[in-house]
């Protein structure tokens, strides 16, 4: 078999390849055997019936036609091989020659991964957040604690702001009541805006037994994003008792002795927090400054499938969880269908810029993973998606998805790699240490795991996976 390459941009290439006729004949002799055990030839038996034969009565054309089907996967991966390429996708493939007993010829497009440089990165400088807990932090977040351990009396008055009530909805839209607008027996405090937008007014001023009706934009369900009439009735009032912050709400709401050492332990939490906040900020800066240096030739079908099935995951995952359509969505969202593509594009183009790069400082650096790295991200993976370990690995493996996770390893250990080389400082100036950050290892991780679908295509292109996600962030859904 000879084959040639040639580049017809940065992204994509054609093979041309020419197989001498013998190196078909294990391919042959298949097609006469499947097509022996296919076929009944009167006075022969089943499986046994001469070639010459299932010539004359089937055509040579229909064997040469199953032979080459059979063939030409291993000729293009040869070809592939010999040119060192790494494709991306399923290739175009024109036969342009077949002469029986002489040549096979044919040509394949395909887009491939582009030839990336990584330039220095020793010169990156990012600034994020100051790691500071004030004393109203630490005050908030202990008030926080006491709202868990507040009590509920029952009262005979009118609700007021900060009251627990148990409350019967019920919406309509023109006029007709929703089949998913009715709703009983909810439990809602008033003034802490977890329903819907004028409730709060409406129950202000109410007593048990008594009713309000008001107007409001609906956030989900069959008529998100339309205006509805509700109904509410309010069935009881129940005020809340907060506890006494002491040295006794110490001992019942922790491990703590005193309310002192409590405070203490929430300041260092909070501290560790943001120091978690300012190791994910420290990687997706760094992150994005890296790619701003790298010059990243993007295949356009890759990035069209990388836009499919982004769409997709939001309107038939995301948005269908949420009770949303797309149109709703953009209500919610006020934006525009063309605001939307672009940024869905702009989001696209990055994932796959990242997993490039990264892939590409995994093999620069020469980055190898461990099982015991691989099996710590596997255990992170189970948990944020509510499997056990067990069902996870099982799930992982079952799909094939274990390459996918060894790359998204990969690549944040690749990430890892830039962020030490990088120069970071907080807002006041001084030099941040993410060496010190027990959580840095995992954020990388999960700040480098790509959130493209069709950019996992890019990594291996035999593994379809489904998306990862990326430093980039999350969808607004």
């Amino acid at each position: 078999m000879k084959s040639a390459v040639e580049t017809l941009n940065p992204t994509r290439v054609r093979l041309t390849v020419e197989v001498p006729f013998e190196e078909l004949k294990p391919s042959l002799d298949a097609a006469y055997k499947k097509i022996n055990q296919q076929v009944t030839v009167p006075g022969f038996r089943k499986g046994k019936v001469p070639a010459r034969v299932i010539d004359q009565r089937f055509g040579r054309g229909a064997v040469l036609e199953e032979a080459v089907n059979d063939a030409l996967p291993k000729f293009y991966t040869e070809a592939v091989n010999e040119g060192e390429l790494n494709p991306l996708g399923q290739p175009e493939v024109d036969i342009t020659e077949l002469k029986d007993n002489e040549l096979l010829a044919f040509t394949a497009e395909v887009d491939v991964r582009p030839a990336i440089e990584i330039p220095d990165y020793s010169g990156i400088e990012v600034e994020v957040d100051a790691v500071e807990v004030s004393d109203e932090d630490v005050e908030k977040s202990v008030e926080q604690l006491r709202e868990r351990f507040a009590s509920t009396t029952p009262v005979e008055r009118a609700a007021a702001d900060g009251d627990v009530v148990t409350i019967d909805l019920e919406a309509k839209v023109d006029g007709e009541v929703l089949e998913d607008g009715v709703a009983k027996g909810v439990t809602y405090t008033i003034g802490s805006g977890e329903l819907l937008d004028g409730i709060d007014e409406a129950l202000t001023g109410v007593e048990a037994g008594g009713s309000a009706t008001f107007t409001s934009e609906l956030k989900g369900g069959s008529a998100a994003g339309k205006e509805a009439e509700v109904k509410v009735d309010l069935a009881t009032v129940s005020a809340r008792e907060l506890p006494e912050l002491n040295d006794e709400f110490a001992q019942m709401a922790s491990e703590f002795d005193t309310l002192e050492e409590l405070k203490a332990d929430s300041r260092m939490r909070l501290e560790q927090m943001k120091k978690y906040d300012q190791a994910t900020q420290a990687q997706e800066k760094v992150l994005d400054a890296l790619i701003q240096l790298v010059e990243v030739p993007i295949p356009e079908k890759l990035l069209e499938e990388e836009i499919r099935t982004r769409k997709h995951n939001l309107e038939h995952h995301q948005l269908g969880q949420m009770g949303l359509d797309l149109e709703a969505y953009l209500k919610i969202q006020e934006k525009t269908a063309e605001e939307f593509d672009a940024e869905l594009k702009e989001q696209a183009e990055k994932g796959i810029k990242t997993q490039f790069v990264l892939d590409e400082l995994v093999s620069k650096e020469q980055l190898n993973v461990g099982q015991e790295e691989l099996t710590e991200h596997l255990m992170r993976r189970a948990q944020s998606s509510g499997m056990s370990p067990d069902q996870f690995a099982q799930a992982v493996v079952e799909g094939g998805q274990v390459p996918m996770l060894v790359g998204e390893v990969a690549r944040g250990k690749a990430l890892a790699v830039v962020v030490e080389a990088a120069t970071v400082k907080d807002t006041n100036g001084e030099i941040v240490d993410l060496d010190d950050e027990d959580e840095t290892g995992e954020t990388v991780e999960a700040g480098a795991e790509g959130d493209s679908g069709a950019s996992e295509e890019a990594a291996a292109p035999a593994e379809a996976a489904e998306a990862a996600e990326t430093a980039e962030g999350k969808s607004e859904a």
